[in-house]
């Protein structure tokens, strides 16, 4: 029963906010249409409206989950509008406060100890309130100033009761709307369950703010707060208390002297080392989250203040190389390689034409290379792509759609602070730099340190193996499955194929040579604290693997 309440109090909004029309040629549609004569037409101001800023004010009037639900479809732009995408990108989490008793209610409960004893005062008064938690100011005994963060009361039972509403409305759409296989309504609140999840464990968003202090510990570009372990429990999450300016409110940053172009600058800096350097990067990132210090002492060098770290963002390490890989290739305008790219990494499908997908490509790119840099957007460059390639079959995964979110608000947060921002000129060096040292000899050989116990127990099997593999060859027994039909050349492609084999398990076995020599930390002359004989052999076996790799 109390579903159908809730269902019908969603469709009454629906219908005041004129939202039925999203919904034509759908079941729900029709039952809205019987519904409308009992339903109080919309006000001249609500239908003045646009769809985007309809649907927003409806997905506020309904409550916290449905507002953070448009939070994260608003991040889905491979499948809202583009228009309904940038309105929703506008909602706040500016939910009316609960009762400040309830809230030092549940600290106690996940505390296990009494407000008075745990702090040396507790402000019932929230600082701020939104869809899943409020923040409230505190005092610990040794005097340090804290904000407690604190989950809603009964929070998990409504989130899952409107989960499983909204999963039977996408079960609906899913088998009656002509478009559900690109909307994949049932996709979409996955994600968003998904994303909730997270949320509701604070332990989890305070081990993740933990992580991010550790990476970015005495540096002068961000700054993260203080986790209070000793304060923080699954409902309540204890911080350093940090002062500093929303980093969209312009006037205040002008009036404290703060470089607004240094800092546009050094926002896009920061978040392309989270990707890359780090692979851990704050990917709930607009302006209310991302403060400016405001230590007048910081104004020619102002940092930035993290909060909020309910949802962080990695990838595999091979999204992150061919995501980066992907942005040199669009810095150099190097079309044909983007569509490599796509295919290697697995996003697309091996039989896609790479002629056709280089040329797809250029008809994105190159109009915006006729414009000045600072008024292109790497963001709508990516998401334009990733909409391209979903033509060609693109495998689209959820952390690289969270990638690009996070991209649009930090380009809109650069932007605003410096609308002049060449972000182009700003990233590239960044990447370049993380590439030379994330792929330089000296990483290469260090991770095969590491990885040395495991090479070691699996080296006994590898003559075997390679014995085997070439024995296969010997007898024709190997099976390849060739695209091309032309029957001269197979000779000299499985001859080429032999040679380079050769030259791949040759310079393979170098490397592992070089690898065990490091690891054994072999005697006799050094060069940058590693033998010799290791910089020959891994030389050598390098430049085996490069010339096979040309060869292919």
């Amino acid at each position: 029963m109390k579903a159908v309440f809730r269902a019908s109090r969603i469709g009454r909004v629906l219908l005041r906010y004129r939202l039925d029309d999203l919904l034509d040629g759908t079941p729900v549609e029709r039952w809205l249409r019987l519904a409308k004569p009992f339903v109080p037409r919309a006000s001249a101001e609500i239908a003045a409206q646009s769809r985007g800023a309809r649907l927003r004010l409806a997905l506020q009037e309904l409550g916290p989950i449905f507002v953070k639900f448009g939070q994260i479809l608003s991040t889905r732009r491979d499948l809202v509008p583009p228009d309904i995408a940038a309105e929703l990108t506008l909602l706040q989490d500016r939910v009316k406060p609960f009762d400040g008793e309830q809230a030092r209610a549940i600290v106690e409960r996940a505390l296990g100890q009494p407000v008075s004893a745990a702090f040396a005062s507790f402000d019932t008064t929230p600082l701020a309130s939104a869809s899943i938690a409020q923040v409230h100011a505190a005092t610990l005994p040794d005097g340090r100033q804290v904000v407690v963060k604190v989950l809603r009361p009964d929070i998990e039972r409504q989130i899952s009761a409107d989960i499983a509403l909204l999963n039977s409305a996408a079960a609906l759409v899913e088998r009656t709307h002509p478009r559900a296989a690109k909307i994949r309504p049932r996709e979409v609140v996955a994600e968003v369950e998904t994303t909730l999840a997270a949320e509701l464990d604070l332990q989890r968003e305070g081990a993740n703010a933990s992580v991010l202090r550790r990476f970015w510990q005495d540096s002068d570009d961000l700054y993260v707060p203080e986790v209070i372990w000793t304060h923080t429990a699954e409902r309540a999450l204890t911080l350093e208390r940090v002062w500093g300016i929303p980093s969209d409110d312009i006037a205040a940053l002008d009036a404290a002297g703060i470089d607004r172009k240094a800092l546009a600058a050094k926002g896009v800096r920061v978040f392309y080392t989270q990707v890359f350097r780090d692979n851990f990067f704050h990917a709930d990132a607009h302006a209310g989250n991302i403060w400016v210090d405001s230590d007048p002492a910081r104004r020619d060098n102002p940092r930035f203040i993290a909060l909020d770290f309910g949802i962080m963002g990695q990838l595999s390490e091979q999204d992150q190389y061919y995501l980066a890989e992907n942005f040199m290739a669009i810095f150099n305008k190097d079309y044909r390689r983007m569509a490599e790219l796509h295919v290697q990494a697995g996003w697309m499908p091996g039989n896609v034409r790479i002629d056709e997908l280089e040329a797809a490509a250029r008809a994105i790119c190159e109009p915006y290379f006729t414009r000045p840099l600072s008024q292109i957007s790497l963001a709508e460059v990516l998401i334009k792509l990733f909409r391209m390639a979903q033509r060609y079959q693109l495998t689209l995964q959820p952390q690289l759609i969270l990638l690009q979110k996070t991209l649009l608000n930090i380009e809109g947060v650069g932007r605003q602070l410096d609308p002049e921002l060449d972000i182009w000129a700003v990233a590239k060096p960044v990447l370049e730099r993380i590439l030379r040292e994330r792929y330089s000899p000296r990483r290469v050989l260090k991770e095969l340190r590491k990885r040395l116990p495991e090479i070691m127990t699996q080296a006994p099997d590898m003559p075997k193996l390679v014995h085997s593999w070439l024995q296969q060859q010997v007898d024709g027994q190997h099976q390849l499955s060739m695209r091309s039909q032309d029957l001269a050349e197979l000779n000299v492609t499985l001859q080429r194929m032999q040679r380079r084999v050769v030259t791949a398990v040759g310079g393979g076995a170098l490397v592992v040579v070089a690898a065990v020599l490091y690891g054994l930390e072999a005697g006799g002359p050094q060069l940058a604290q590693i033998p010799l004989w290791s910089w020959a052999s891994g030389t050598l076996g390098a430049l085996g693997l490069a010339s096979a790799w040309l060869r292919r």
